[in-house]
């Protein structure tokens, strides 16, 4: 299960001063009155950003891993916020899905690797969009679920990011890249801490 991890660091200084090393989870969130056996759990590699870990803890009594994600990485996709941002905004701004991958996937992949990489960013960052717009009502009421209309009515270029501050009460329930409701299998059951799993592919870029 992924908790936030509230640092205010870019990605680039969440690896170079190995933020992860600070994380704390005092007690387990299952067992607030502290009745097992929770413990650090060591860390786990993401893809992206090269050198980025992510601390664990591990309650045996529940069989539950919880992890602190910091608020400038995506959840459940490689990368930062800011990154994802980036790429969709491109799409948002450009005449056609293939000539906004021009812009956010430079290297080479394959038109239409490249094109469904960022198709599926679009789809993931405006169901995020639908879903926080609805959990804020008071910032977000009648705001079109697009990074621009959000940037427009936030006053801040980095969406993403503000509005994981914003919605922090939500998170649990939101959906991925923004939230950290986790992801379902296809029986409906959630699929806790499959991303911790995933190792360096050694590829150029995140698929």
């Amino acid at each position: 299960m992924q908790l936030r991890y509230q640092t205010g660091l870019t990605g680039e200084q969440y690896v170079s001063t190995r933020a992860w090393r600070d994380a704390r989870l005092d007690r387990c969130p299952n067992h607030e009155s502290g009745s097992c056996s929770f413990a650090r759990h060591g860390t786990y590699r993401r893809k992206w950003p090269r050198g980025a870990l992510i601390a664990r803890w591990y309650c045996p009594e529940s069989r539950t891993t919880f992890s602190l994600l910091p608020d400038c990485l995506a959840a459940q996709l490689p990368g930062t916020l800011r990154e994802l941002e980036e790429a969709v905004t491109h799409a948002e701004q450009s005449p056609s899905l293939m000539k906004a991958v021009a812009k956010a996937r430079t290297d080479y992949v394959g038109l239409p690797g490249a094109m469904r990489w960022l198709d599926r960013r679009v789809k993931l960052v405006r169901a995020a969009l639908r879903a926080v717009i609805l959990s804020l009502p008071d910032e977000l009421a009648g705001c079109r679920p697009e990074l621009s209309a959000c940037r427009k009515r936030l006053g801040t270029k980095a969406v993403l990011v503000r509005l994981r501050t914003l919605a922090a009460s939500s998170l649990p329930s939101l959906p991925a890249p923004l939230g950290l409701r986790p992801r379902l299998d296809g029986a409906g059951n959630p699929t806790f801490g499959r991303q911790q799993q995933l190792g360096d592919s050694g590829r150029r870029r995140p698929p």
